[in-house]
């Protein structure tokens, strides 16, 4: 086997080739769902839905609407950024029919992803300690969802600037914008503590 192919074995599928596959075998796309469940479930709890079989409907509707869209997803742009917003949406119209925005960030597993938002904040207490995950938790959820939704993609999801916008449908500049904003609310909020 020559080392070309052995390389191209190695490399995992790109999302493009997933969604080509998917669109000409239907039984491919569970690709996509392996791919993307684990992640679009964490998705799903950080920004508030802490009921398991809530959270797994969701999932199954954002597939679902996924497979149901896929014809419409263009390839110019990066998949999972348009899954992801399919997800966005799908949460936010869960929360409006509910007439509920749970709290955010419940997850043990997130805590240490607030260390990550508080060192970039900055904001240390009077005795120069950094403030607790916990604290940071309840500032997060203390703002309004525009900014929650902004904090959660970049210091959760870990998605850059560009991703954010993709996804909120918004444009870069007010993703950097919101974020600031939603940084400086949170370190006044810390800094009256």
């Amino acid at each position: 086997m020559s080392s070309a192919s052995e390389n191209q074995q190695k490399q995992p599928c790109r999302d493009q080739d997933l969604v080509t596959r998917a669109l000409e075998d239907r039984h491919a796309f569970a690709a996509i769902v392996l791919r993307y469940e684990a992640p679009l479930m964490r998705y799903v709890s950080r920004l508030g839905c802490r009921n398991t079989a809530s959270a797994q409907d969701l999932l199954q509707e954002i597939f679902i609407k996924t497979y149901l869209h896929l014809n419409d997803y263009d390839h110019s742009f990066p998949f999972s950024s348009w899954i992801y917003r399919i997800a966005h949406n799908e949460i936010i119209s869960f929360f409006r029919k509910e007439k509920i925005r749970p709290s955010v960030l419940d997850r043990e597993a997130d805590l240490y992803l607030l260390e990550n938002l508080v060192s970039d904040l900055g904001v240390n207490d009077s005795e120069n300690h950094l403030h607790s995950p916990r604290e940071i938790q309840a500032v997060v959820e203390a703002l309004e969802p525009k900014y929650q939704d902004v904090i959660v993609l970049k210091f959760f999801e870990e998605k850059s600037y560009e991703e954010i916008s993709d996804i909120l449908q918004i444009p870069e500049g007010t993703v950097a914008t919101l974020i600031n904003r939603a940084k400086k609310k949170m370190k006044s909020i810390l800094e009256k503590r």
